[in-house]
């Protein structure tokens, strides 16, 4: 398979998901390098450990591959799959299914569809093969959602992460939208604030602390 030159730098894979559930956090957490830990984080940090052990198997399904780095030359993106499974195809060779392990359960909202199917894309240009669907396994069911990558997720994601490159070329952070269900769930809704917009939210933060600490 094909990869990126390691000096290239790259979007993170993850911040496709961040940009779709709300592209102030993806630039928060990848622009101005800000996170802040909360239960639903602590809970992806558990299901993901053990993806991050790595290491390639047999299966029912074929090859499995865990922590899987990928990279697309063509987006700019760069990251590492949960699990990819190479499944035998009837005329010989292998076709990559990327699965991506999410806690809770399925969403309403894209955001773990798109980063799945950002996945595929590097997948489709690194193996040269196509990747027409992969899946989602939830925590919380325990099950997997299998996910067709058609045209209109596609557009989404390759739409996504436009967005994100124009963000990360411009340094500037989105300003916030009003607030919606989704804030609450948010580790970073302590420091996404209205009164903010017109300077990076970290600026805010440090000057903050500095008067905070000249008031003692």
């Amino acid at each position: 398979m094909a990869a990126l030159p390691a000096e290239v730098e790259t979007i993170p894979l993850s911040a496709v998901q961040h940009a779709v559930y709300c592209l102030r956090q993806a630039a928060l957490i990848h622009l101005e390098r800000l996170w802040e830990e909360n239960i639903f984080t602590a809970q992806g940090d558990v299901l993901h450990a053990l993806a991050d052990k790595g290491g390639s198997r047999g299966g029912r399904n074929g090859r499995r591959v865990l922590s899987l780095p990928l990279g697309s030359a063509r987006l700019n993106l760069s990251g590492v799959a949960d699990l990819v499974e190479f499944r035998p195809l009837p005329g010989g060779g292998e076709r990559p299914f990327p699965v991506e392990y999410k806690r809770g359960k399925p969403k309403l909202h894209r955001a773990d569809e798109a980063q799945l199917c950002a996945q595929a894309l590097c997948l489709e240009e690194m193996t040269g093969q196509p990747v027409p669907e992969g899946a989602l396994y939830y925590a919380q069911t325990k099950r997997r959602v299998t996910v067709p990558f058609d045209a209109e997720l596609r557009a989404l994601t390759e739409a996504t992460v436009a967005e994100l490159a124009a963000v990360f070329a411009s340094g500037v952070t989105p300003p916030p939208t009003p607030q919606r269900s989704r804030c609450r769930a948010c580790s970073l809704l302590d420091l996404c604030r209205p009164d903010t917009v017109a300077r990076p939210v970290k600026r805010w933060r440090d000057q903050t602390l500095a008067r905070l600490l000249e008031a003692r």
